[in-house]
């Protein structure tokens, strides 16, 4: 069955919490459990109907503060489609925490209070959206009931919504006028909004066309074990574990080992013991070569025809992710899949104010900021631009004094 992964985004009290609680909750995808966990809450609504927000405010401290805080996972499925839902915090200061939850997003759902119109969250999480090449949006005008159903309200909210993307890489985005609270185009179609006819959420979800970027990426192996048992039985076994990270491997492909540029070929391809003739997408498997060469964990092996960018010196996006800012004299280490390496900031190309989406240069680079930068590695990395391949476009930045994660990197161009 076909799986979709989105994330719910939106500012505070957007009511993002109720709309997946709603969804849920109208699809009888909530277990019998968690509805008596709700009841004993003793958490209702204005007009005495059950708080649905809180089956994905997980956290006691977010029950007591009545807010998001971390990214709620939520998992349901119709006869159609199994989903997985990302529920992001609307809090400006926890903008790191939706970067985490989106990086996998096939679609987000990006939530506009009908009464407040596009506002500055509104903005940065599309920006965001934009930046983690999540290829379709759709806009849910939430809270259409408080406005008694007004369409001049919604067609301003879709106007609105429109000019601010015209500057952003979003491939496709949609809308829907929603109550969650009441219920209206969530799951069936609302008799309150006439002039509306278009799927209610769930038809939407159930059909939305979701064009994959995994299915057009170049094949990519990083290696992440070296496996040699060295023993009586397999005295000359020597194969390389890992995930496929886009596009297949197939038993005879010409190989290439990255960063060294050895070539070989494919002989054999095993899963769980079993032997295969292809690798596709996602799996994780042990590949065998022909040739005995030298490969270590954080090499990659690519198709020979289809190589990625190998350099020292790249350019990124990045959201930073510390208290404490960058410190552009420090030396960091960059994860990529099993590879570290040491990297220095070369230059901060901008940071952008989510405000106005302007760039602004100069200042310091601290806790949510999101900008450009320039870097420098000890070592050669392999990789793509993030646009085409998120996977092995991706990595972290880590404070090597106390090893905390920094910052999450979207690797834009090669500079070499």
């Amino acid at each position: 069955m076909d799986l979709l992964k989105f994330i719910t985004a939106g500012s505070v009290d957007d009511g993002k919490s109720t709309l997946i609680g709603r969804l849920l909750y109208d699809t009888d995808s909530v277990l019998d459990d968690q509805l008596e966990a709700i009841q004993r809450a003793n958490r209702k609504n204005n007009d005495g109907t059950l708080d649905l927000a809180i089956l994905t405010d997980g956290l006691k401290a977010e029950r007591e503060q009545g807010i998001t805080i971390d990214v709620a996972y939520k998992y349901f499925q119709t006869e159609k489609r199994k989903f997985i839902i990302a529920d992001a915090p609307g809090h400006i200061q926890y903008t790191r925490n939706m970067v985490t939850g989106a990086s996998n997003a096939d679609l987000a759902i990006i939530l506009v209070d009908a009464r407040k119109g596009v506002v500055e969250q509104t903005r940065r999480h599309s920006f965001l959206v934009s930046l983690l090449a999540i290829p379709n949006v759709l806009v849910c005008v939430n809270k259409m009931d408080m406005v008694d159903y007004d369409q001049a309200v919604f067609d301003k909210v879709k106007s609105d919504y429109e000019w601010l993307t015209e500057n952003l890489n979003i491939q496709q985005v949609d809308y829907i006028p929603v109550s969650a609270l009441k219920g209206d185009n969530i799951v069936k179609q609302s008799t309150n909004i006439p002039w509306y006819d278009g799927k209610p959420l769930l038809g939407f979800l159930e059909t939305v066309d979701i064009a994959r970027a995994s299915d057009r990426q170049q094949a990519r192996f990083p290696v992440q074990w070296v496996i040699r048992p060295q023993t009586d039985e397999l005295h000359d076994y020597r194969g390389y574990a890992g995930r496929v990270i886009g596009g297949s491997f197939e038993v005879g492909d010409r190989v290439v080992a990255l960063p060294s540029g050895f070539n070989s070929t494919i002989s054999r391809i095993e899963l769980a013991s079993k032997e295969l003739q292809v690798a596709e997408n996602g799996a994780s498997v042990i590949i065998h070569l022909t040739d005995d060469i030298d490969i270590s964990r954080g090499d990659m092996l690519v198709k020979q025809h289809e190589q990625p960018a190998v350099s020292q010196r790249f350019e990124a996006d990045i959201c930073w992710m510390d208290t404490k800012p960058l410190d552009v004299d420090q030396f960091y280490l960059l994860q990529q899949h099993g590879k570290v390496t040491r990297v220095k900031v070369q230059e901060v190309s901008y940071r952008v104010d989510m405000e106005t989406l302007e760039k602004s240069t100069g200042g310091h680079f601290g806790l949510n900021d999101i900008g450009k930068v320039h870097f420098k590695s000890a070592e050669p990395l392999a990789f793509d631009c993030y646009a085409n391949n998120k996977a092995n476009g991706g990595a972290i930045l880590i404070d090597a004094r106390n090893n905390l994660t920094v910052a999450a990197l979207m690797i834009t161009k090669s500079e070499d």
